[in-house]
């Protein structure tokens, strides 16, 4: 593996990503504004400790991952990508549309990869539920809802929207492959004013599938569930479960033959899948964007549409909370 990636922040987040580049043999260098947790990691990792104008300079580096404050991605992902850097940024790839595509501009006008940390997308078990879907065995998706519901850890920089929703409204996409045709938001904020705690964000799209993204982090459990309802069969990733449950299958029938639809239930059915990291699946995916082996799987192509949905149900949370 060649060491040629930098990872800019190391904090909540940032240590993860720093672990697994290193644990991969990817990385090479860290930086982070806080000098004392920037040679912390530098020393437990071995790597230099630099400054983001020294890792622009940085000939060996070929990949930057921006682990950053999201008002910050898109500036400094343009800076790198205007220094021959393809980049890795966290989700959201921006705070707005303009900006998301100022950087996808850039990316083309470089000739290097944007890249967008929607991490779910290469989790095993949603890998395995979406080739469920693209097989056909669950048949038609009629709707789909998820539950992201935690206590803490509250945010004050930005509502729970753009906290939690975007790995489902960047799941949900992918199993439908349509653009949604209207986005509506409930919210409730009680915690900080103007901040909402809790939201559920309904989505219709034009092939009339709907869904329903439900997040929260005034919650008293965790909970992550996304449940996909189909006429062939109704498929469920829970992400708290073991990981031998965590993709469950339910081929209940609906027999609409008398005056009345008689639901026919079925045994739960257990899909097993071949367990490993997402983040570190995720990681080694961008070595091979970086070494040109590989498109990203989340590029900023995706990283866009679900910002639209963002924006979207933000727009319709200001409206609720306006009316």
């Amino acid at each position: 593996m060649l060491k040629n990636i930098a990872v800019i922040g190391c904090g909540h987040w940032g240590k993860n990503l720093v672990r697994n580049f290193f644990e991969i043999g990817a990385l090479v260098a860290i930086s982070d504004p806080n000098k004392e947790l920037a040679n912390k990691f530098a020393n437990d990792y071995s790597v230099d400790n630099l400054s983001f104008d020294e890792i622009l300079k940085d000939k060996r580096i070929n990949g930057l991952v921006l682990a950053v404050p999201a008002p910050l991605h898109a500036t400094m992902a343009i800076e790198a990508m205007n220094n021959g850097k393809s980049v890795f940024v966290e989700k959201p790839i921006a705070m707005n549309e303009k900006e998301a595509k100022e950087m996808l501009k850039c990316a083309n006008k470089n000739n290097v990869q944007l890249m967008v940390g929607h991490l779910l997308q290469y989790h095993p078990v949603f890998i395995a539920l979406k080739n469920l879907k693209e097989s056909g065995e669950l048949g038609n998706i009629q709707y789909i809802y998820s539950n992201r519901l935690s206590f803490g850890k509250v945010r004050s920089e930005e509502n729970i929207i753009w906290s939690f929703a975007p790995h489902d409204i960047s799941m949900i996409l992918s199993l439908v492959n349509d653009k949604p045709s209207s986005v509506k938001t409930e919210c409730s904020s009680f915690l900080q004013e103007g901040i909402s705690d809790m939201a559920t964000i309904h989505i219709n799209f034009a092939s009339r599938i709907k869904a329903h993204i439900s997040v929260s982090w005034l919650h008293p459990c965790k909970e992550q569930k996304l449940v996909v309802i189909a006429d062939n069969g109704m498929a469920v990733f829970d992400d708290t479960k073991p990981w031998h449950e965590k993709l469950a299958v339910y081929r209940h029938k609906v027999d609409l033959s008398e005056n009345l639809p008689d639901l026919q239930k079925s045994e739960v059915e257990y899909i097993k899948v071949s367990e490993s990291e997402p983040l570190r699946d995720e990681c080694y995916h961008f070595t091979e964007v970086v070494a040109g082996n590989s498109k990203p799987l989340t590029c900023g192509e995706e990283g866009l549409r679900v910002l639209n949905v963002l924006e979207a149900a933000s727009q319709s949370m200001k409206n609720e909370i306006n009316n």
